[in-house]
């Protein structure tokens, strides 16, 4: 499974509540009619997002996580047509009318279950340029739970976001700072969960 992530803020102007209806009515315009392998998606509201260049002066302070789980790549380049194709066109252009800056990222799930919605706490982990992963990577999810908790790691470098993901209802002992080799980076970034759809469930 893959996961095509966008962070973004709205414009200069916007109000929050205006864009996260907006994100929202998108969402749901996805999870009525779903492209061929989307599995759902998520929009949450970030109290920060260190990786992305910091919002203009004047812009609302609010910035977005949107989680679009995807069968495989060909489901990628699907959903990159449906989203401003006929039937959800309106929808994608609302937000894209708002929108202000934003970056993106593809991740692919190495360990866990995909569980948007019971998974509230995002640790992202970087690790040192040049160190090899061998097997230290898998050792990131010691602790978790694998039907509530998942590891991602980055499949594509669309911008400066970390490696990996580590997502799970409650921080696991596998990212603490005492077990992180030397020089790898954990860091914690608090998350609201905003709405979450399976668009499986409308097939």
């Amino acid at each position: 499974m893959l996961a095509y992530l966008l962070w973004h803020r709205p414009a200069d102007g916007v109000e929050r509540a205006t864009y996260e209806q907006a994100s929202e009515r998108f969402h749901r315009s996805l999870q009525h009619s779903p492209p061929a392998g989307l599995r759902g998606s998520a929009v949450l509201r970030l109290a920060e997002c260190p990786w992305l260049a910091p919002a203009p002066e004047g812009t609302p302070a609010a910035t977005y996580e949107d989680w679009y789980l995807l069968d495989d790549f060909t489901a990628l380049g699907v959903l990159n047509e449906a989203a401003v194709a006929h039937g959800h066109r309106s929808a994608h252009d609302g937000v894209a009318q708002r929108f202000g800056s934003g970056a993106g990222g593809l991740y692919g799930l190495l360990e866990g279950h995909a569980d948007l919605a019971g998974a509230p706490h995002a640790i992202w982990i970087s690790r040192p340029p040049g160190e090899r992963r061998g097997e230290l990577a898998q050792l990131l999810a010691d602790g978790i739970d694998p039907a509530h908790a998942s590891l991602w790691r980055r499949a594509l470098v669309f911008g400066p976001a970390p490696e990996y993901c580590l997502l799970a209802p409650e921080t696991p002992k596998g990212v603490s700072p005492t077990r992180l080799p030397n020089g790898w980076r954990a860091q914690g970034i608090e998350r609201e969960l905003l709405w979450t759809g399976s668009a499986s469930q409308q097939r």
